[in-house]
């Protein structure tokens, strides 16, 4: 008989190792490893409590194949079960739409001390339309920011959606009930999941990273005008790379568009003087997003025709 002939042929089933356990032992260990005693443990424990009351069944490897050939092979610990968290998804298409807020760490003048700067800033425009520096982290002092904040930037019933992480002051009972009697929806971060407020983090790390920002402050009065200056700073004259190169009171306030159409006559006007300067035609002025995400939903996978 050729080789491809035999190869053909069905091969015999293999014998089975004189010292493989039989069917019934199987369902026996198996059965024992349903036990409720022994239900949420691994097979190592089970084998190691087994031996301490006299008994031998199989080996901790053995009892891993019998798991797996009954599709049982998964996490057996008793393990404290998270929840679902949905990710959240906002969309903002104007100032006021969409707040971002949360609360950093300022060092005091000794170790151990520290000042609490609260910041609620628009996503949309990236300006901050609240802030305040605290003693302290509080529901009832972050109730009073956001409570004031709104009152100030003329914030309708219905308009407004606050997000923030899942820190004390934000899940409080004090700031829910505020945006519940003001008609704000508030959102919140999964825990652990630092991009699900992007803004904010970025924020405070432009601050921070600011020459002017010192490693220590003197006093809490020392503290609020340094953050007055830093924050100025940051809403008029800071042009920022996420908006067009604006700064965020020009986009805030309604300015974009006349800031763009005055750029684009600088631009125009540097073509005509030395078009050659220009290899691909008159200059376009960069384009002021049309809107600001926290976690753009992401595109479905589209199958091939």
């Amino acid at each position: 008989m050729s080789k491809a002939v035999e190869s053909l042929q069905p091969k015999a089933p293999r014998a089975k190792p004189p010292r493989a356990l039989s069917d019934e032992e199987k369902q026996q260990v198996l059965a024992v490893l349903h036990e409720e005693r022994f239900m949420d443990k691994a097979p190592a424990e089970v084998y190691a409590k087994l031996l301490d009351e006299g008994i031998h069944l199989c080996s901790i490897s053995t009892m891993y194949r019998i798991l797996r050939a009954n599709k049982e092979v998964k996490e057996r610990r008793d393990q404290l079960r998270h929840p679902e968290y949905k990710k959240p998804e906002l969309i903002a298409t104007a100032p006021n739409q969409v707040w971002s807020w949360d609360i950093t760490k300022l060092l005091g003048p000794v170790k151990w001390t520290y000042y609490y700067l609260y910041v609620i800033m628009d996503i949309y425009s990236r300006y901050a339309v609240g802030w305040m520096i605290a003693s302290r982290e509080t529901g009832a002092l972050a109730k009073e920011l956001i409570s004031q904040t709104c009152i100030r930037q003329g914030i309708a019933e219905e308009q407004l959606t606050i997000h923030s992480d899942r820190g004390t002051s934000m899940t409080s009972k004090t700031v829910a009930l505020l945006m519940a009697d003001l008609g704000v929806t508030k959102s919140l971060s999964r825990p652990h999941v630092s991009n699900d407020n992007p803004y904010s983090e970025s924020q405070f790390k432009t601050l921070k990273y600011r020459p002017a920002f010192p490693e220590r402050f003197g006093s809490i009065e020392d503290a609020r005008a340094c953050c007055q200056r830093l924050l100025n700073w940051y809403n008029n004259e800071h042009f920022h790379s996420g908006i067009a190169l604006m700064t965020p009171a020009t986009v805030h306030y309604g300015r974009a568009q006349d800031c763009n159409a005055n750029r684009q006559i600088v631009l125009s006007s540097a073509y005509a003087q030395h078009p050659e300067r220009f290899v691909n035609g008159t200059p376009k002025t960069i384009v002021l997003p049309e809107a600001a995400w926290i976690n753009p939903p992401t595109p479905p996978v589209l199958s091939p025709a």
